[in-house]
């Protein structure tokens, strides 16, 4: 999300931003991002919605001409737009979702952080210990599906305490998952494996809190049962400290919506792009 412009970090929207300023539009842009995460956190395709409009007597961007002249202005940046097409006006990329999804990767089978291969650094999770009981961690997940109060998965913040705690998640998935590189490499005995978790949206840190205590109950100290009890104590005081997984791991999917949201009415066919 956009920072001040006292802060030593500077968002992604920041970027955005100030790439969209260079294509000389008529008024200044404001990107609305469907997710907002932490610092640390990757998204393989956030989504956005912006208005644009140019000078009198300009024809409109195109889809295409959008995406290339906001990626010719983001370089150096370690961010690409992989589309643009214009949608209705109603249409917001926040409050249009109809579904998010994370995944969370994690490296074993290494003693030290230091092991961590140096492509994926930053990239996933070694957890210390050793292996994961990962059908213990399965049994846990079951007690996270479906609707609930959440409030011990989250962390508390200004913002987090107008939410409601109540979400569903629609998915939460623990699969082996591949590792960059890692075919080269068959002499280190690695193993990746990813949570993926599906919601319509998510609370403060919530993945990261879920993740952190289904690798507890991998390693042992938690049981299955434990994360019930911390769903049915809904207060975020009780989540057990230093339990939260690390940003570096989560990566945002994907950010899904109906086909009838982003449809446009005849009567804008002929409108600006957003």
């Amino acid at each position: 999300m956009e920072t001040k412009s006292d802060q030593a970090l500077v968002g992604v929207q920041n970027y955005l931003e100030r790439a969209a300023g260079k294509l000389r539009p008529s008024s200044p842009i404001k990107f609305h991002i469907s997710s907002r995460t932490d610092t640390g956190v990757h998204a393989l395709a956030n989504a956005a919605h912006l208005d644009i409009h140019r000078a009198p007597g300009k024809p409109d961007f195109t889809g295409h001409q959008l995406a290339h002249g906001l990626n010719h202005h983001l370089r150096p940046e370690p961010i690409r737009i992989l589309s643009a097409q214009r949608v209705p006006s109603t249409f917001h990329a926040r409050f249009s979702a109809r579904s998010r999804t994370y995944l969370y990767r994690l490296l074993l089978g290494t003693e030290h952080h230091s092991q961590v291969p140096v492509f994926e650094r930053d990239l996933c999770w070694a957890p210390p210990g050793g292996p994961l009981d990962i059908p213990a961690m399965r049994t846990a997940a079951q007690f996270l599906l479906g609707t609930h109060d959440f409030s011990t998965f989250r962390s508390l913040s200004s913002e987090a305490a107008a939410q409601s705690p109540v979400r569903t998640l629609q998915e939460l998935q623990i699969q082996p998952g591949p590792g960059l590189l890692a075919q080269h490499c068959p002499h280190r005995k690695f193993e990746f494996w990813e949570v993926k978790i599906k919601s319509r949206s998510f609370l403060y840190r919530q993945v990261r809190r879920i993740v952190g205590a289904l690798v507890a109950v991998g390693q042992g100290r938690l049981s299955p049962g434990h994360i019930q009890e911390l769903l049915e104590l809904k207060d975020p005081r009780a989540f057990p400290p230093n339990a939260m997984a690390p940003p570096s791991g989560l990566f945002l999917k994907c950010v899904e919506y109906s086909q009838e949201d982003l449809n446009i009415p005849a009567e804008q066919q002929l409108q600006g792009l957003s």
